[in-house]
């Protein structure tokens, strides 16, 4: 019987020990190192003007895969809601398609999104202090976790950074109710569509 039980209790030990081995602090996945940052934050949003056009509130999540060579994957996803400010649409400057020129104050809606670039010539300190301003700018996020002299692909133009925003609103007097502000690994960002009252 107290044979068993010592069995049992090894048994139940490595299942535990095996358990543990396989989970990797803030994710894993196909054998390279994952860490997640998640914050809530309020920015303003610039429209293809340059200038801002809307009040975004959203959770942020950075991710962070390391490679082998040094080099490490940077994504940023973003999920909330946005409240325009009035003004100039942010697909009035957009060279082609249809788009409007101007937004209401005060129309709300909802967008998603994500950033991924390679982040080189830097040393990653998953441990760095990094408050919600920190977590809302990607210069600053970028600095708080891999150092001064660290480069993101996304920070020196559109060549290997990949992006692509989506913002949609329901409000009926709305004459277009979609925009789209992507970019993928090329040279230059694309404006589709727009949120704009005229």
């Amino acid at each position: 019987m107290k044979r068993t039980l010592v069995l049992a209790t090894l048994v139940l030990g490595l299942l535990a020990l095996a358990a543990t081995g396989l989970a990797a602090p803030g994710g894993a996945g196909k054998g390279k190192k994952v860490k997640r940052f998640t914050f809530a934050i309020t920015t303003v949003d610039n429209g293809s003007c340059g200038g801002p056009w809307a009040t975004d509130t959203s959770r942020r999540t950075w991710k962070v895969r390391r490679h082998s060579d040094g080099t490490f994957t940077l994504t940023r996803k973003d999920r909330g809601t946005f409240v325009t400010l009035g003004g100039d649409s942010p697909g009035k400057c957009a060279p082609k398609g249809k788009h409007g020129s101007t937004v209401a104050a005060g129309v709300h809606g909802k967008f998603r999104g994500y950033l991924t670039g390679t982040v080189s010539g830097g040393t990653f300190d998953p441990t760095a202090a990094c408050n919600a301003t920190c977590g809302a700018s990607t210069t600053a996020f970028v600095a708080a976790f891999f150092g001064a002299t660290a480069k993101l692909t996304c920070l020196e133009g559109f060549a290997g950074c990949k992006f692509n925003f989506e913002y949609s609103s329901p409000d009926p007097t709305l004459r277009y109710r979609h925009w789209q502000d992507k970019g993928t690994n090329g040279v230059s960002e694309q404006f589709v569509g727009d949120i704009a009252t005229s």
